[in-house]
């Protein structure tokens, strides 16, 4: 017997409402129900951390929590980064300083770098190669993904430095 359940979460600032499967993950119900496909699905077992997303502000892995597990969630996906058509920082410097190849694992990358840098606005490479650690790229060698980030640390601490 199928179970079916209502859930509401918030997403990028958006309310989604849908019906899913108890057992359906919160990478598919992103993907299928939100059509929000920027949110990878890579190994399925948590491993790669390409689908990663932040729920309540906490980086998780949505294809090991179940849609249902998120109800009434806030979550942020790799496409809430961008705000008025402007790229978020970690965005432009991903572009910039090469971060990413085939770009599977960068929605992941970027996610995880953002919380990295929501709790230290100045971290070391050892604090940024530790953040990303659990999330594999087999394309870039993560050199020119560190610099990114790096790049991006410090953008991101002269504009508030500047609105201050």
């Amino acid at each position: 017997m199928t179970r079916q359940r209502e859930i509401t979460l918030t997403v990028n600032g958006q309310r989604y409402s849908g019906t899913t499967d108890v057992r359906q993950s919160l990478v598919d119900f992103l993907r299928e129900t939100c059509d929000l496909t920027g949110t990878h699905v890579g190994c399925e077992h948590g491993v790669c951390g390409a689908c990663t997303v932040l729920m309540n502000g906490e980086g998780v892995r949505s294809c090991l929590l179940l849609a249902v597990q998120a109800d009434g969630a806030e979550l942020l996906t790799v496409e809430g980064l961008a705000e008025n058509g402007e790229l978020h920082p970690l965005q432009a410097a991903f572009w910039e300083h090469h971060g990413l190849q085939c770009g599977y694992c960068t929605p992941g990358m970027l996610i995880s770098a953002l919380d990295l840098l929501r709790d230290d606005p100045a971290p070391s490479e050892e604090a940024i190669r530790e953040a990303i650690s659990s999330n594999l790229c087999i394309c870039t060698g993560y050199v020119n993904i560190v610099r990114a980030v790096q790049s991006a640390a410090a953008a991101m601490r002269a504009t508030a430095e500047e609105s201050t």
